[in-house]
């Protein structure tokens, strides 16, 4: 009897303490898009990208170059020349298309130096956030950027302007805009 009564006890307080939670939302490509390290970190990013984009165009372009000039060559050409030209020019495409996986690929350069520029900002913010949720006592902060998914948010709980605060920025664009 005992039992069953500390037991019913501690479900009710269970209860309680569970409606008494606090929960909040954040947007987090909000926040970094209006911070000015974010967006240079960014715009130095795009910049990269485009100069590696750019040399790797260039290299298929001289690749093309030497194709065609070899469909013209290879009527006069000796058949150990022609193989040789369709070795050279297989071998040249192979390399371009290995600079291009170790620049854009999974673990390549772009993917390394987003980890470089774009991730202690991301840390920063996300101590914060951690912090700030700590100081306040709430349960959850939920991001709804990416793949999270909220049905419904009461905007008393969007703390983006007080992480944003925080951090020492403020916002420079509207989010209802986009």
């Amino acid at each position: 009897m005992k039992k069953s009564i500390i037991t019913l006890l501690l479900m009710v307080f269970l209860g309680f303490s569970a409606f008494s939670q606090k929960y909040a939302y954040i947007d987090s490509e909000y926040i970094l898009s209006n911070m000015p390290e974010y967006n240079e970190a960014q715009a130095e990013l795009d910049r990269i990208a485009a100069e590696w984009q750019k040399e790797i165009e260039y290299q298929f372009y001289k690749i093309d170059s030497m194709y065609k000039k070899y469909q013209v060559e290879a009527i006069t050409l000796p058949e150990s020349m022609k193989k040789k030209r369709e070795e050279v020019i297989i071998e040249a495409e192979r390399n371009v298309k290995d600079l291009q996986k170790r620049r854009f690929g999974k673990d390549g350069d772009l993917f390394k130096k987003r980890a470089e520029l774009i991730q202690p900002i991301q840390d920063r913010v996300f101590a914060v956030i951690d912090e700030f949720g700590k100081e306040r006592n709430y349960a959850f902060i939920f991001d709804t950027a990416g793949s999270m998914t909220i049905i419904y948010a009461d905007p008393k709980w969007d703390i983006n302007e007080q992480i944003m605060n925080k951090l020492g920025i403020s916002a420079t664009n509207d989010a209802t805009d986009e």
